[in-house]
């Protein structure tokens, strides 16, 4: 007789743990050996007349990463606001005589500082919003590539124009700390203007404490203060020092700041949120849909590119979803540091926690208020225990959701999720479609997928959106790709190549910049 067998348990799968090095207090500590002159033990400096300042008053703050402490934006009074601003304004009728061959070494030196310190200021994006590996890397190397590009072209962009008034107040979103605002203070400076930028209250504090610190060793005229927007409103937006206001952010905070600049008559780039639709009309490429959806989900949909709404012919559905459904069940959620061996690379996701818990939360009970309200569930993606480290606070997470119908009454109908939240809307009609994919009266970007180029040609520019793609997703762009948006999704001067240097520059008298303004729309 053969031997019985005895079964064996199964083998448990490994258990997650934190990359070795990679700890937050690692970070920081890196930090005050970096640039100890803008860090302390616990918290980071603001600066202004060229100084690091131990004021403002610092509130808790935590990571969405895994909900333990990390250091908070030390958050100014409005006086104190003033006085910076005033001292900016000094620091700016001194730079913009400084020679342009000085400006772009002084510049070029800042890039050469943040490229050295490129991994540090990575993990600190991991930390403190959250991004995956591969996208925080991603977010630093633009910032660099991309002012590198104005460092090597500045003179014929600035042929003709010169400095503005006052130096340019920047007040930015979270999510792209390095690519958005710390590329756009840059060229800004390269440009002849001196720069304010704003600490994100949500997130980024000890990044750009550190990429500000690398550039005013090098010269740059740089002020960087932290604070409630109500309380520097007076101070960042409408005082007289300030030459251009450039503000990126959602449409409430966006209209308020529109209406002072457009009272005062200030030079001002708003950069606000649009519902960016993507249409399918008389398709067949599914596996080509199949491979982009996954992309679509970078950052969890925390972007201004992002693509929330699918617009769908109804004919078309079912293919649709044999197309989509296995695409969206790909989309990798985690930890962004959980590793199952200490010697194993960091997790390749697609998103990690959304800005805070918070968020996280507003956005279930808006999904959860839309299917009481009429709206078909046709995803819901659930955690993998094996991403995660054991026990740690997860309340940040939300996993892809996908809505077929969001009711006109809930706010996924009409506005941006800024999350990791698809909704689907069915059309049969030309006209339906173009009135799905304008639902939210003007967008950055959009796509319209279709194999009748003769459809694409007809429909596209009838589609309220900067940028529109025939069948591939569009970006804010990088270098001379320009950038703007219709409608409500943006106010003022565009960007992108020569336009940033044009809108932080002052040109021929009478010159209309392309933009978005009150009197009048021009477009590149």
């Amino acid at each position: 007789m053969s031997p019985t067998l005895t079964p064996q348990p199964p083998t448990p799968p490994p258990v997650a743990l934190l990359r070795p090095g990679t700890s937050y207090a690692d970070a920081w500590q890196r930090c005050l050996t970096v640039a100890p002159e803008a860090f302390r033990e616990q918290d980071a400096g603001n600066l202004w007349a060229g100084v690091w300042h131990p004021d403002g008053r610092t509130l808790p703050a935590t990571t969405p990463v895994d909900g333990t402490p990390v250091a908070g934006a030390p958050r100014l009074d409005g006086g104190t606001a003033q006085q910076a601003v005033r001292a900016a304004l000094d620091q700016h009728r001194a730079w913009r005589h400084i020679p342009l061959p000085e400006r772009r070494a002084r510049v070029a030196a800042t890039l050469d500082a943040l490229a050295e310190h490129r991994d540090l200021l990575a993990l600190l994006l991991v930390w403190e919003i959250g991004k995956p590996w591969r996208l925080a890397l991603a977010d630093v190397d633009r910032a660099i590539d991309g002012v590198r590009w104005y460092v090597d072209g500045i003179e014929p962009m600035l042929a003709g124009r010169a400095p503005l008034d006052g130096p340019v107040s920047n007040i930015a979103s979270w999510n792209y700390p390095m690519s958005v605002l710390v590329h756009a203070v840059l060229v800004q400076a390269l440009a002849g203007n001196a720069v304010i930028a704003k600490t994100p209250t949500d997130g980024g504090v000890a990044c750009l404490t550190l990429a500000a610190a690398l550039a005013a060793r090098e010269g740059v005229p740089l002020t960087l203060v932290g604070g409630s927007g109500r309380e520097l409103n007076q101070a960042l937006v409408r005082a007289p020092e300030i030459g251009c206001v450039s503000f990126v952010g959602g449409r409430d905070t966006g209209a308020a700041v529109a209406t002072a600049v457009a009272d005062l008559g200030k030079r001002h780039i708003l950069e606000q949120e649009g519902l960016n639709t993507w249409g399918i009309w008389d398709f067949s490429d599914w596996a080509a849909l199949t491979a982009v959806v996954p992309r679509l989900f970078d950052y969890g949909k925390q972007r201004c590119t992002a693509y929330p709404r699918f617009v769908v012919q109804r004919c078309l559905f079912d293919a649709f979803l044999a197309a989509y459904l296995p695409a969206v069940r790909a989309v990798r959620v985690g930890h962004p540091l959980a590793v199952a061996d200490p010697a194993d690379p960091l997790p390749e996701l697609d998103f990690g926690p959304l800005i805070n818990a918070a968020k996280a939360k507003e956005l279930t009970d808006q999904v959860a208020e839309a299917v009481d309200r009429g709206a078909v569930p046709l995803y819901r993606g659930r955690p993998d225990e094996a991403r995660f480290l054991p026990g740690q606070d997860i309340s940040a997470y939300v996993h892809p959701v996908t809505l077929l119908g969001p009711p006109p009454s809930s706010p996924l109908h009409h506005a941006e999720p800024f999350g990791p939240v698809d909704t689907i809307v069915l059309v049969d009609t030309e006209a339906e479609l173009l009135a799905a994919m304008n639902a939210s009266n003007g967008a950055l970007v959009a796509t319209l997928a279709t194999d009748d180029r003769a459809a694409y040609d007809r429909l596209a520019p009838q589609i309220r959106a900067f940028k529109t793609g025939h069948g591939v997703p569009r970006s804010r762009g990088d270098r001379d790709e320009l950038f703007g948006g219709f409608g409500a999704s943006w106010r003022g001067a565009f960007v992108g190549g020569e336009l940033l240097v044009h809108a932080v520059t002052r040109g021929l008298a009478g010159e209309r910049l392309p933009g978005n303004f009150p009197e009048y729309q021009l477009l590149p």
